[in-house]
């Protein structure tokens, strides 16, 4: 077993290379390609100043669509080795604008823009002013790609579907978190809404701006979330403690459900050798809030925050009730490539969408998870209990039933 009674908690820094590798293409200047579809808001220069990229594999048109495809990756059980293999595949052609340029009608950041708002795939012609460049930057929130080169001129060469909804609501003057709650309540996905969001189509005409791809993923989990949340505070509580629990990719989920109001808490474990912690010793992170919500990002835990937290609250909207949550990851050497934060949401609603196990009394509940968590995982989650916020709240506020 485990010895993390000494285990410090904050915030990680994330410092491990994947290790990317590609063929060589260096001598490709134009060609004729696929966008699956998707683009690339870099966040590496001077904001408002951003790399805009338009993704699109060298080879392997046919399949365009299944190199940005997350969902399709967790259904099928790809392997880190095959997402690897995909996205190595895929390359950036991109070029400098200022976020504001979304409102400027240029010809580049227009094709950014149809391509992102496409609900297939899009042919495009690329011609490149460079050499490609291989490797692959990491990132804790965003899927990684390949390879990067400086676009010359681009071209897209088919009719490019644009779903009705994500139309409409593009062309109205509405702020950009309730169009993306009225898509959402339409049936657009997250991984949609991050890429709509990321080109600058989204908000009232005079503040539209590109977002960074990292900004647009948290933000759109945090915005559909909080409309969620809105909803479940007024549903009534769970009257069992319930545990979810999975594994995928090398993410291992405990998520307890107690009867109480809603709040949230995330703790997150990097196994020494897993991809986010190359050193010897154990890392842990952890965030939380109460009834009323963050004001604050969760600086400890970043985007996985969000992305663990979104398909909870999903589950208690479904299921009309409201619970206290305390999840638990442990991110085991297993996961020995950093994929994107889509690992960590995948991960989260494969644990939901298993089932849980009902426990009526608070103390089996607590014996039970300790039980599961050495049986499947080698893991004793005393640790959490002794430092958990939601469980000390639990202990020390008292309930409105306490009066009568």
């Amino acid at each position: 077993m485990v010895d993390l009674n000494n285990l410090k908690f904050g915030k990680i820094n994330r410092v491990a290379d994947t290790g990317f590798r590609n063929k060589d293409l260096t001598k490709i200047s134009k060609f004729e390609s696929i966008s699956p579809p998707s683009v690339f808001i870099g966040s590496k220069l001077s904001y408002p100043l951003v790399n805009v990229g338009i993704l699109s594999p060298v080879g392997d048109e046919e399949n365009a669509g299944i190199y940005d495809d997350c969902q399709t990756w967790a259904k099928e059980k790809y392997s880190i080795s095959d997402v690897v293999k995909l996205r190595t595949g895929l390359l950036n052609s991109r070029f400098q604008s200022r976020v504001q340029d979304a409102r400027m009608n240029k010809k580049f950041v227009e094709i950014a823009k149809d391509i992102a708002i496409a609900n297939k795939p899009v042919d495009v012609e690329i011609e490149l002013k460079d050499r490609i460049a291989s490797g692959s930057r990491r990132d804790q929130v965003v899927t990684p790609h390949g390879m990067r080169a400086q676009l010359k001129d681009a071209k897209v060469t088919s009719n490019v579907k644009v779903n009705r909804a994500v139309d409409r609501v593009i062309n109205d003057d509405v702020k950009a978190t309730k169009g993306i709650s009225m898509l959402y309540k339409n049936g657009i996905n997250e991984y949609s809404l991050q890429k709509i969001l990321s080109v600058g189509v989204m908000g009232l005409k005079k503040d539209k701006k590109m977002v960074p791809t990292r900004w647009s993923i948290t933000a759109t989990d945090d915005t559909i979330s909080k409309e969620l949340q809105k909803k479940v505070r007024n549903y009534p509580e769970i009257t069992d403690h319930q545990l979810f629990f999975g594994e995928f990719l090398g993410n291992q989920y405990l998520i307890l459900l107690f009867p109480g109001v809603f709040s949230f808490e995330l703790f997150e474990f990097y196994y020494p050798g897993s991809s986010w912690n190359p050193t010897t010793e154990f890392k842990a992170s952890h965030d939380y809030e109460g009834y009323a919500g963050r004001t604050t990002y969760a600086s400890n835990c970043v985007g996985g925050y969000y992305a663990t937290r979104l398909p909870v609250v999903e589950y208690l909207d479904k299921i009309k009730r409201q619970a206290s949550v305390l999840a638990i990851r442990l991110e085991t050497p297993s996961y020995w490539a950093a994929l994107g934060v889509w690992v960590v949401r995948e991960s989260v609603k494969k644990a939901m969408a298993a089932g849980g196990m009902r426990f009526g009394d608070k103390a089996e509940f607590l014996e039970g998870v300790k039980k599961i968590g050495k049986a499947k995982y080698d893991f004793d989650p005393q640790i959490i209990y002794d430092k958990s916020w939601l469980l000390h709240e639990a202990k020390t506020q008292k309930r409105l039933s306490d009066f009568w």
